[in-house]
């Protein structure tokens, strides 16, 4: 069996139950070593297999191949195992392996940063959203930009994962002008930093200020819609309720 787990953010009271057993119950937990480090104080008594950056696949075919001998395993991701995660490629090196029959795989839904940071800034995805991620490292740029575009212009709500590293810098500052060609220059946006992790912190700016912001690998950017307003030092971004059903007297009326 494996257990493809997305742990949350890193916060224990930000992991679900059901992930939280998954990796009880397994042998083995296969994982990038900054997450196993994070697990490891949660977890002390399992036995990890861990790499660095960029060794997805040699994790994949370790807990595939552990799985085959009869282990249970855990492949844990922070997050979602599914947005941006490791589901897909465990998915896809058990097909690889031969294995689709002989290995049981079950992924286990996690809090993804999109979440657990518009939590932090109140409601700023309470209608239709992308999440986009700036790394360009598995996608094309120009292709990126092209989701970016269609995004904005069909005024989505969006987060921003991996906004910039060492390497990319410029990538945030291209993606900021092109949010700015379809979105008011005054729609509010967030930035949730080390969400759940020692020094987590957030800000909000406007969009037409939000290049100037810091950013890096462990922020999450989140931008608001044309409706998109501040309540407080609050993002929200209203579904429409008000709209629809009038006065709070009047919607209690209508019974729902």
């Amino acid at each position: 069996m494996i257990y493809v787990v997305g742990f949350g953010p890193g916060d224990p009271k930000r992991m679900t139950p059901e992930a939280q057993e998954a990796i009880q119950s397994a042998d083995i937990v296969v994982g990038y070593r900054t997450y196993t480090e994070l697990l490891k104080t949660m977890f002390p008594d399992k036995e990890y297999l861990e790499n660095g950056m960029r060794g997805e696949m040699e994790r994949c075919r370790a807990a595939v191949q552990k799985a085959l001998e009869g282990k249970n395993v855990a492949v844990v991701c922070s997050g979602d195992a599914g947005i941006y995660g490791m589901a897909g490629l465990v998915w896809e090196t058990v097909e690889q392996m031969d294995a689709v029959n002989r290995v049981e795989v079950h992924v286990v839904a996690g809090l993804t940063a999109a979440m657990s940071g518009a939590a932090l800034l109140g409601a700023p995805l309470g209608h239709d959203l992308a999440i986009i991620s700036l790394s360009d490292l598995m996608t094309p740029w120009e292709l990126i930009c092209k989701r970016l575009k269609a995004a904005a212009d069909a005024d989505f709500c969006i987060a921003l994962y991996n906004p910039s590293s060492h390497s990319r810098k410029e990538h945030f500052i291209e993606a900021c002008e092109i949010l700015l060609r379809y979105k008011d220059g005054n729609t509010p946006c967030g930035l949730a930093y080390s969400i759940g992790r020692e020094g987590e912190h957030t800000q909000t700016v406007l969009l037409k200020d939000l290049h100037e912001a810091e950013v890096d690998m462990q922020t999450v950017v989140l931008i608001g819609n044309s409706r998109t307003r501040m309540i407080g030092d609050k993002m929200v971004t209203p579904r429409g309720y008000l709209e629809k059903y009038g006065t709070s007297r009047e919607y209690e009326n209508t019974g729902v």
